[in-house]
């Protein structure tokens, strides 16, 4: 199980916060109850990169907070064998919207952080957000991997 995180931008802070994304990373597959032989990359980019990003993939020429790009989205023809490496995607979150949106709903930079990073780790493993009953169940498997995180 690996995850690959990479800073585009000149904030660093945030790498004090990267045991906890890994940490997260492992709990989602326990809780998930998947096997750990997957990996993915998490690239940290700045407001002008994710809105070029969101732009360009969803035509959407706005700011956001965070983009997955699934390696299997959707498709179930291909055979994974148990003990081949599954590369996941990517998931590109916006370091300003970490912060503007931790101080929006009064809780930690860590907090909206790792809530990120999950929601986008659960898009790359196939779980939307587009119909009321999967989004409940997308918002369930968040909570019960996040817990009382704050």
């Amino acid at each position: 199980m690996k995850c690959n995180i990479i800073n585009e931008t000149d904030c660093s802070d945030l790498q004090a916060y990267y045991p906890s994304i890994r940490y997260y990373y492992r709990k989602a597959f326990k809780v998930l109850a998947l096997k750990d032989n997957y990996e993915l990359s998490l690239i940290i980019v700045d407001a002008a990169t994710i809105q070029k990003i969101n732009c360009e993939y969803r035509h959407l020429d706005k700011e956001t907070d965070v983009i997955s790009f699934a390696e299997i989205d959707g498709d179930n023809s291909i055979e994974i064998k148990e003990d081949d490496a599954v590369y996941l995607g990517d998931i590109f979150i916006n370091e300003a919207r970490v912060r503007s949106q931790a101080a929006e709903y009064g809780h930690s930079v860590k907090r909206e952080f790792v809530f990120l990073f999950v929601h986008g780790l659960l898009h790359c493993l196939g779980y939307d957000h587009m119909k009321t009953e999967d989004e409940r169940i997308m918002i369930e498997k968040q909570k019960q991997i996040i817990g009382r995180l704050r």
